[in-house]
C-alpha cells in the first residue's frame, strides 16, 4: 500500500509544472480574448443598432435593397445576411447559411466556453498538488517549504479563477448577442419566404429532388 501511496505522489507532484505552464497560458489566453472583446462589443453594439433599425421598417416589398442599406461590419450577422439576400429565393440555401451562422457562432464561444471549464479545474490541481509538500513540511518543520508550496497553491488558485471569470462573462455576453443575430436572421429568412410564395414549391423540389 505504501508504494502505491509513492507512487501517486510522484505523479501528482510530476503533474504540478505542466498544470503551471497550461495555467499561464490560460492566464495570456484571457487576457487576448479581454482585449478583443471590447472591441468586438463596439462592433457589435453599433451593427445591432443599425440592423434593428433597419429591420424596424422591413416588408417583402422593400427586401430587395435591404442589402446595400446593411452597414460595412464584420460582424458575423451582416455577413450571413448579405448571403441570404443574395441567395435569390433559395430557401434551402438560406435555412443552410443560418446554420453556418450558428457554426460559425459557436466556434467563437468555443476559447470562453474553455477558459470556464478548464480554469477552475487546473486552478483546483494547482492547489491541492502542493498542499502534500506543505504537510510534510509541517510535520518536518520545515515552515520555508510549506509557506512557498502554500503560495504556489494560492497563486494557482487565482489564475484559475480570473481565467475562468474571463470565460465565463464573455461567454455570458457573446450568448447574448449571438441571439439577438440570429433572431434577425430568422426575420429576413422569413420575408425570403414570404417573397418566394408560389416559387417556394419549386425551388425547394428541384434543390432537393436531385
Amino acid at each position: 500500500m505504501k508504494f502505491i501511496s509513492d507512487v501517486l505522489f510522484w505523479i501528482s507532484n510530476g503533474l504540478l509544472v505542466p498544470v503551471v505552464v497550461l495555467l499561464i497560458l490560460l492566464f495570456v489566453r484571457a487576457l487576448v480574448l479581454l482585449t478583443g472583446f471590447f472591441g468586438q462589443y463596439a462592433v457589435s453594439s453599433k451593427t445591432a443598432s443599425s440592423v434593428a433599425r433597419e429591420l424596424k421598417t422591413l416588408t417583402p416589398e422593400n427586401l430587395s435593397g435591404l442589402k446595400d442599406r446593411l452597414p460595412a461590419s464584420r460582424a458575423l450577422v451582416v455577413k450571413y445576411m448579405r448571403l441570404m439576400l443574395a441567395s435569390e429565393g433559395n430557401i434551402p440555401a438560406v435555412h443552410k447559411y443560418m446554420t453556418d451562422f450558428e457554426v460559425d457562432a459557436d466556434k467563437d464561444l468555443s476559447v470562453s466556453k474553455t477558459l470556464s471549464k478548464l480554469g477552475p479545474m487546473l486552478g483546483l490541481m494547482g492547489t491541492l498538488i502542493p498542499m502534500g509538500p506543505a504537510l510534510v513540511g509541517l510535520s518536518s518543520g520545515d515552515i520555508s517549504s510549506m509557506a512557498y508550496n502554500m503560495q504556489v497553491a494560492f497563486a494557482t488558485t487565482v489564475v484559475g479563477l480570473f481565467s475562468s471569470a474571463v470565460g465565463f462573462i464573455t461567454q455570458q455576453v457573446k450568448q447574448r448577442w449571438y441571439q439577438r443575430d440570429l433572431s434577425c436572421l430568422e426575420m429576413v429568412a422569413e420575408m425570403l419566404e414570404k417573397k418566394a410564395g408560389p416559387d417556394l414549391s419549386p425551388t425547394f423540389l428541384n434543390t432537393t429532388g436531385k
